[in-house]
């Protein structure tokens, strides 16, 4: 009787082999070359916003062996602007957000305005409640919703060897290095390049077709 059990399963792989293969190379790919994240929060709007599907380059800074995180070559450095993922230890969570600082630099929050390596943050209103941020040769939109948050102000912090400072662009919505500390680089799983899809989940959850295959600055 077991014989035949076993005679049945090497049957059954053998006739589905191709398949199989399939399955395990693209978890394989998915594993250490490419993904999706599914955003929960506003912690990123307006660049990012509730119900985005964001292809992440899980290869982007170091390549691992599939389903393991043993690195098997180094292939980027993280720079700052960056959108990343972090397998945060300290949130208990996976995180999406973006590098303001990494190892080296010595940063500080003044009611919001950003100060890196003693440059100030340039500050231009786009919309309501939505600025351009320019520091440092990158410019991204930001939201500064009028909330009441103790995080809008730091003083003079310098980045440790091997971590980054990671602050969500809904500044006054987001729990990130002001709350959980300084990520380390380890932890940081790949790089946000674009939105896949996106569904509205305040309205039934129907495409938003305007953020289709839209690049993330």
């Amino acid at each position: 009787m077991r014989m035949l059990a076993v005679k049945d399963i090497k049957r059954s792989i053998k006739n589905n082999l191709p398949f199989i293969l399939f399955v395990v190379l693209l978890f394989s790919f998915r594993s250490s070359v490419a993904d999706w994240y599914h955003v929960p929060t506003g912690s990123m709007e307006p660049t990012i916003q509730v119900g985005d599907r964001v292809v992440v380059d899980k290869s982007a800074y170091t390549l691992e062996l599939p389903f393991t995180n043993t690195i098997i070559a180094q292939t980027g450095n993280i720079e700052r602007g960056d959108i990343v993922i972090i397998d945060s230890n300290a949130a208990n969570t996976r995180l999406i957000k973006r590098v303001i600082a990494v190892e080296g630099d010595k940063v500080k929050l003044e009611n919001n305005v950003l100060f890196i390596n003693g440059e100030k943050a340039a500050l231009v209103p786009a919309t309501d409640h939505a600025f351009s941020e320019s520091i440092l040769g990158h410019t991204r939109t930001i939201a500064l919703k009028p909330l009441s948050s103790p995080l809008e102000s730091f003083g003079m912090i310098t980045v440790p060897e091997n971590h980054v400072l990671a602050m969500g662009d809904n500044r006054n919505n987001s729990l990130d290095s002001r709350y959980y500390g300084f990520f380390p680089v380890k932890e940081v799983q790949g790089k946000a390049n674009a939105v896949a899809f996106s569904l509205d989940t305040q309205h039934w959850f129907l495409p938003r077709k305007d953020r289709f295959l839209t690049a993330l600055n």
